[in-house]
């Protein structure tokens, strides 16, 4: 399996949770309703450049108001139910092992082991012309974090001075 996105990725990397699953399933479904929709008003758009019908009904045309305004009411209901679930289903956590703060400076990362009294340090990435030929560029650090595998862990994220975006994209 792969856990590192490479340049030649279509889609997601694989996931490394069961939320991450539930994600990548919610993506694939939202993907799908979009290019439905595109082909279809691509397929119209192309029909009424090159055809020239005439309706002289045209005016008075409540049912297809009726349709273009349920219809959409409707798709938007098949995208929402299921993130309402998924965004509960994400807010879910049943008594974590560990809880992890991390806080987004504008230069580096803090990190602090809440459940801990004093485990607190800074992550600041390493410069290119540092790093060691196995590395990744713009991602290495200096101080990593570490987790426990199979376990919950609760990440709390903040900020001190910008906001700042964290994440594991396998989970």
């Amino acid at each position: 399996s792969k856990l590192m996105s490479t340049w030649a990725n279509l889609g997601l990397q694989d996931s490394a949770s069961p939320l991450m699953e539930q994600l990548i399933f919610f993506h694939d479904h939202a993907l799908l309703i979009l290019v439905m929709i595109t082909v279809l008003v691509g397929y119209l758009m192309v029909m009424l450049f090159f055809n020239s019908y005439v309706n002289r009904f045209l005016l008075h045309g409540q049912l297809i108001e009726m349709i273009w305004t349920i219809l959409p009411a409707i798709i938007l209901l098949f995208i929402a139910m299921p993130s309402l679930r998924l965004l509960y289903l994400l807010d879910e956590i049943n008594e974590p092992s560990i809880t992890l703060k991390s806080i987004g400076h504008q230069w580096y990362w803090s990190y602090e082991y809440s459940d801990f009294n004093d485990i607190e340090f800074d992550s600041y990435m390493i410069p290119t012309n540092e790093l060691s030929n196995d590395g990744f560029r713009l991602l290495d650090v200096d101080n990593r974090i570490v987790l426990p595998m199979n376990s919950q862990i609760r990440i709390l994220v903040t900020a001190a001075d910008v906001i700042h975006s964290w994440t594991i994209p396998a989970l």
